[in-house]
């Protein structure tokens, strides 16, 4: 097993058991002309809330074209080897929560097991073989000994309450509640089998990609969002950035970085044939391609802007920022300190507004203002989480991270307060869910989309004696007043 680091420098092998047939927890200890095992997916253990950006997992759910679920180390120790499918296990996924694991194989089953690999329930059990009229013969399910006939399962995703999964089903996409006897959703998707999906944690959106060459963007009942014109080469793989305002979307030799609505940022052309598997890093800014030549593609999130009167800011690369003031053509190359022309650590998040530039790195968060771009404040984050989202008003801004939650910041760096109400999930924020005022601050609530929660910001404490705001539809994106006027959120 090859090993990189989040930065893509390789960092050396570590030898895994499951390839091993002289070691007794091997697949097939003993066996020397045991049939060979190759991985199909691979999914490290989810961090819980409350862990900070240094955290690392330390556990990963590996599938087996034998049909086994491997539970490793790490280090490569196998932990535990369980009898999941006939034929191959062709997707593993944690739910975000750890409790839980999914795995779907060829034989058109898909398993919940718990998270120490005890099977909980054959969500999916493969029935009658589709009708040929319903899927030309050339993409008809086969028939093999010892498996029930029907479609494989290629990739299989949870949604963002742990409450059902997604998968797909030949041309078909369906969402089927864990909960027994609860209907399942379903409907036809692409013109040719399914081979990806992924479901976002923070937008509820679902992107998927197949043989028909195309890729589209779904919101949670099925509605189609976005359908790209068709590519030269089948989808083989797509996966969500963590906050959800972009996805990736790989192809033979291409790598594609689409808006949340489907829109192209950027297309590379690696020479690395099919790209199977696309995983991001936690902070959104890099993103690591299996390709099928063998080769691991890296690609860093560059050329990201933002705009507030007469500034433009451009994140050149991952550590470098430029400021550029269009009406008299100024530029500022800002750095950790007025001597350095870039940012001892990865940029992960910038906001541009009320004349103050807010950078966020994993360390450090720095305060920039417009009438001095030499000398920013900086607050120290060495014991905070991965920065989510930012927030600017008038006279404060607020940022979120995946361990502290939510601080609200002067600009002059003084904390004025931490908001939290009972059940709040950081990671499940977006820039769409929050807003703050001079005043204010409103939530949207994640378990309940028709709930605001509104705070007052001098003390953080709770508007309305706790209760929230009650809407009489779910709310998709909220924004108080700027200006000095009675409290109003939209």
């Amino acid at each position: 097993m090859h090993r990189w680091n989040g930065d893509g420098d390789y960092i050396g092998q570590a030898s895994c058991t499951i390839f091993d047939l002289s070691n007794p927890k091997s697949s097939n200890p003993g066996a020397l002309n045991a049939t060979p095992v190759y991985i199909t997916d691979i999914h490290w253990f989810p961090m819980p809330p409350g862990r900070g950006q240094n955290a690392a997992s330390e556990t990963y759910a590996a599938a087996g074209t034998d049909g086994k679920l491997y539970l490793c180390s790490k280090a490569g120790r196998v932990e535990k080897i369980v009898d999941g499918h006939k034929g191959a296990v062709l997707a593993v996924k944690w739910n975000y929560e750890g409790t839980a694991l999914v795995t779907a194989g060829e034989d058109g089953n898909l398993k919940i097991w718990s998270r120490t690999g005890m099977l909980r329930s054959g969500l999916v059990s493969s029935g009658k073989s589709p009708s040929i009229n319903d899927l030309e013969a050339s993409k008809a399910p086969t028939k093999r000994a010892g498996m029930t006939p029907g479609y494989p399962i290629y990739s299989v995703a949870w949604s963002p309450d742990n409450d059902s999964i997604l998968y797909t089903n030949g041309r078909n996409l369906v969402v089927k509640p864990i909960q027994p006897a609860s209907k399942p959703l379903s409907w036809k998707a692409h013109d040719e089998v399914i081979l990806k999906v992924d479901w976002n944690m923070a937008t509820n959106l679902i992107i998927s990609g197949g043989e028909d060459c195309r890729y589209k963007v779904w919101d949670s009942y099925g509605r189609q969002i976005y359908s790209s014109a068709p590519h030269d080469h089948p989808v083989t793989s797509l996966a969500w950035n963590p906050t959800g305002e972009m996805f990736a979307v790989g192809l033979f030799n291409t790598l594609r970085v689409c808006d949340k609505l489907g829109w192209s940022y950027a297309v590379e052309k690696p020479e690395c044939g099919s790209i199977f598997n696309i995983a991001w890093t936690p902070d959104g800014t890099q993103v690591a391609c299996a390709g099928g030549n063998g080769a691991v593609v890296f690609g860093h999130v560059i050329d990201r802007r933002l705009e507030w009167k007469n500034y433009e800011v451009t994140l050149m690369d991952d550590r470098k920022i430029r400021v550029h003031e269009v009406v008299h053509g100024a530029v500022e190359n800002l750095g950790s300190d007025e001597n350095s022309a870039e940012f001892r650590d990865r940029v992960v998040k910038a906001s541009l507004s009320f004349g103050h530039l807010i950078v966020a790195t994993y360390a450090q968060c720095y305060i920039y203002s417009e009438k001095n771009w030499n000398t920013p404040v900086i607050i120290d984050m060495s014991n905070n989480g991965r920065v989510i989202c930012i927030k600017q008003s008038p006279d404060y801004f607020l940022f979120v991270d995946n361990s502290t939650g939510i601080q609200v910041f002067t600009y002059e760096g003084r904390l004025v307060c931490s908001p939290k109400y009972p059940g709040l999930r950081p990671d499940f924020i977006t820039s769409q869910s929050i807003s703050l005022a001079n005043d204010t601050l409103a939530i949207k609530d994640k378990t309940d989309e028709k709930s605001i929660y509104l705070f007052e910001l001098s003390t953080g404490r709770l508007m309305n004696g706790g209760a929230p705001l009650k809407l009489q539809t779910e709310a998709i994106e909220i924004g108080l007043n700027q200006r000095n006027v009675p409290d109003t959120c939209a």
